[in-house]
């Protein structure tokens, strides 16, 4: 009996050495989780038979370090969840390897060419949440988009004199005529730039009349503008403002313009003319050159006229039991039953971790305690070993009796 129970030793120390030597080669293995041997006695009728491994587990409950790689497809996961991969061969892969590249058609892949799933986007750049596909960077240009509104925030200074605009004309080449300018960029729907030039001109003391050029032309509205302020130097009215521009010696083919002109929170105080802030909504087109991640999993490309645009968000998937899940080559999972269903979702919701780019996360394997369960298993192996030499030795002492 004793020969026996002793083999089961030596074939049980057998596998847990072939777990631990498994987490050893896998220490520097991107996404890697860690496995256990874990052991069970034998008794038949009550009477030791020995031992064997009921189950190799993987350590799920730590991960492993990110490390910064500063590639752009790049992706470690901080938190729990997988990535989910379509396979080549149509199957559904899970993995924590965030090894990710572009092919040649655009879509993001692992290095073994598996498709990276999550939510498209459409056309607006708005997420198509119903819908997990493979992903995939659109290498097209960025068409232009003409500038529909801008905003202007400035202090005007209440201290200047008024100027009688009917002894002295608004003329934008004689600046004795308005008090201080703004230049706001626009772009037309060809994506050509236009320099629009604001003037204000103080009419009284808490007016300011405001006229406007585009590439030089006078594009003032007929109804005029202007912007009146309240004794604490607050806009009151005269803070938005609907410019419309047909005149085609400026556009030279493109469509008309239509911009919003927004002044909302620009001031009248003593003290110099300053400006706070111009923005506007329009672009020139532009060359895809580089991608970007954010810790939601939103995939952007960024373009050569300075645009993003959203190309879909990477989609993460977690397990009520991830030990259930079957570990593949190339470090990924398979799921079964014993792991449940999938819950698949956006980065940072429910129980799913966030996504980091550029980073890698590595194997979360302790080589320094790999090594002493090494030394563990040699031991037992040995005293198993010697068990068995101990029963061969009393059955020949026994058979030289006879």
């Amino acid at each position: 009996m004793s020969f026996n129970i002793a083999l089961t030793g030596l074939q049980a120390t057998t596998q847990d050495l072939n777990t631990i030597s498994n987490n050893i080669a896998n220490s520097s293995t991107v996404g890697y989780r860690g496995g256990r041997s874990e052991f069970s006695a034998i008794y038949n009728g009550g009477q030791a038979g020995g031992v064997n491994v009921m189950s190799t587990s993987q350590n799920f409950s730590m991960e492993g370090s990110l490390n910064r790689t500063g590639r752009e497809l790049d992706m470690g996961i901080q938190g729990d969840g997988f990535f989910v991969l379509n396979s080549q061969d149509g199957s559904t892969l899970y993995s924590r390897a965030g090894m990710f590249n572009q092919d040649a058609n655009g879509f993001i892949t692992d290095p073994t060419g598996n498709h990276l799933q999550g939510y498209p986007a459409g056309a607006a750049g708005q997420l198509q949440k119903g819908n997990v596909t493979d992903l995939k960077v659109q290498s097209a240009a960025l068409t232009a988009k003409a500038t529909s509104s801008i905003g202007l925030v400035s202090n005007l200074n209440s201290e200047v004199d008024a100027i009688d605009q009917v002894k002295v004309p608004f003329d934008a080449n004689d600046a004795s005529s308005y008090h201080t300018s703004n230049t706001a960029v626009a772009y037309d729907s060809l994506g050509k730039e236009h320099a629009l030039n604001q003037y204000y001109v103080k009419t009284d003391t808490a007016t300011w009349s405001v006229h406007y050029t585009m590439d030089g032309e006078d594009v003032t509205p007929a109804t005029g503008q202007e912007m009146k302020f309240d004794a604490n130097g607050q806009l009151i009215s005269g803070d938005k403002l609907t410019l419309d521009i047909a005149k085609q010696d400026i556009l030279d083919g493109a469509s008309a313009l239509k911009i919003a002109v927004n002044y909302q929170h620009s001031t009248q105080t003593a003290g110099d003319f300053s400006k706070s802030s111009i923005s506007q909504n329009g672009y020139s087109s532009g060359e895809l050159n580089g991608i970007r991640l954010d810790d939601n999993g939103n995939v952007y490309g960024t373009y050569t006229n300075g645009q993003e645009q959203l190309q879909g968000q990477v989609v993460l998937a977690d397990f009520n039991n991830p030990n259930g899940l079957t570990p593949t080559s190339n470090n990924a999972w398979t799921a079964t039953n014993a792991a449940g269903q999938p819950i698949i979702g956006s980065p940072k919701t429910g129980t799913l971790g966030s996504i980091v780019g550029g980073s890698l996360e590595g194997s979360n394997v302790d080589t320094t305690q790999e090594m002493v369960s090494l030394m563990t298993a040699q031991r037992n192996y040995q005293s198993n070993a010697k068990v068995l030499d101990a029963n061969s030795t009393m059955y020949q002492a026994l058979l030289n009796t006879i």
